[in-house]
């Protein structure tokens, strides 16, 4: 069977084709700036080097037909007929509390995508465009939605609640949803099978840490708590996320600079974390090279980051009642040394027994940095959430009457 896997932003289209009788990948690429006269399709069949189209590109609809006919006329092109592929799975960003599992795309669903809309207003419009053009382009194959949302709706009601006025919650589903859950849930699974661990015996944290970055507390297989909220905004310090934070600062900033709701929204979620405690960016990488150069700020940037992180872990270990093994995935996760160390360095008194030789790389690859004495596994496994969304959409065609 193959699949392909669509992940549709506002002005963006990422794109992954898989054959999944061996799970090999046969494509990948993206389009960006759509909308805009320099948009631009960025795509890889696997040959030597990345190729781009540069082409004005005005909606989902053309970038989808763009990404297609490079799936069948380019060079090396990895499919022969558009007949090959067999169905569609789509990142859907937002579930709310309708779906807890992936499910098969058909107008019910695509009215309750469309009813989640105020929820992430940013990206499950997006989501939507893609799902139509694809269903305009292959009317008659499956489309599956797996949303970023449902691996968290197993969280008790305890955690998943605000102590604000419940009516709020009845009204307009104020509550913790938590993101990031294709890739907590992939990651886990993985994890497990690595390290000889069952799944449905386990306690384990996953930290997928990115430019956005979330914790999740994961009990015998199922999430029981995670740090994003109801918004991405939630929990940890991220690039330009300003993560937990009074929320009496926001009131007293809006009277003092006279800010209006959106104004608010922009600093918190794009004037915030690394790059407004630093001054220099959101990317760590820049964080790092300027803490080489004796930058003050970077290096309180940074020194409030791992914090975060290890507040967030340490929590989740007595939520847990304990943890069999963390796991580091996204971009800083897989890449940072000094964060891993920062957080594997404070819980040595949980008999964390932490091989810092190792650590020192940077990992594209899964690898324990725990040692054989250690009472808490350690690991580093690559995020794959585009593979997972295959998986699902494979396994629910399958299923399917």
């Amino acid at each position: 069977m193959k699949i392909l896997v669509l992940n549709c932003g506002s002005s963006s289209i990422k794109y992954k084709l898989y054959d999944m009788s061996g799970q090999k990948e046969l494509a990948q690429g993206g389009i960006e700036k759509i909308g805009l006269p320099d948009s631009f399709l960025k795509y890889n069949n696997f040959t030597d080097k990345k190729k781009i189209v540069e082409q004005e590109i005005k909606e989902h609809t053309a970038g989808i037909e763009l990404i297609f006919n490079i799936l069948i006329n380019s060079e090396n092109s990895a499919v022969k007929s558009l007949s090959e592929i067999n169905a569609v799975g789509h990142r859907i960003v937002h579930g709310g509390d309708k779906f807890k599992s992936s499910v098969i795309i058909n107008d019910e669903v695509i009215d309750n995508i469309k009813a989640c809309c105020d929820l992430a207003p940013l990206h499950n419009p997006a989501n939507l465009k893609g799902i139509y053009a694809a269903m305009k382009i292959l009317p008659n194959v499956p489309q599956v939605a797996v949303f970023d949302t449902s691996f968290h709706q197993t969280i008790p009601r305890y955690a998943y609640m605000y102590a604000l006025s419940y009516e709020y919650y009845t009204k307009y589903g104020v509550r913790r949803y938590g993101f990031h859950g294709t890739s907590h849930r992939y990651v886990a699974k993985r994890a497990c099978e690595f390290l000889g661990l069952k799944l449905e015996n386990s306690r384990l944290i996953t930290a997928h840490i990115g430019n956005g970055g979330s914790i999740t507390a994961i009990k015998n297989g199922k999430s029981i708590d995670t740090s994003m909220g109801m918004t991405p905004v939630e929990g940890l310090m991220m690039g330009s996320r300003s993560g937990n934070v009074d929320l009496g600062v926001l009131t007293y900033l809006m009277e003092k600079e006279h800010l209006n709701t959106q104004q608010i929204s922009d600093i918190i979620n794009k004037e915030s974390g690394l790059l407004g405690i630093s001054g220099v960016s959101s990317d760590m990488r820049d964080i790092e090279s300027e803490i080489d150069k004796c930058n003050l700020r970077a290096k309180l940037a940074l020194d409030m980051y791992k914090y975060y992180i290890l507040k967030y872990i340490s929590g989740y270990i007595a939520a847990l009642g304990g943890v069999d093994a963390i796991v580091f995935t996204g971009g800083v996760g897989e890449n940072q040394p000094v964060m891993r160390k920062y957080v594997c360095e404070s819980l040595t008194f949980l008999g964390v027994d932490f091989n810092d030789d190792l650590n020192e790389e940077s990992f594209g690859r899964e690898v324990e940095l725990s040692y054989p004495t250690s009472r808490v596994k350690v690991v580093v496994i690559p995020t794959n959430e585009e593979l997972a969304i295959a998986i699902d959409t494979e396994e629910l065609v399958k299923q399917a009457p």
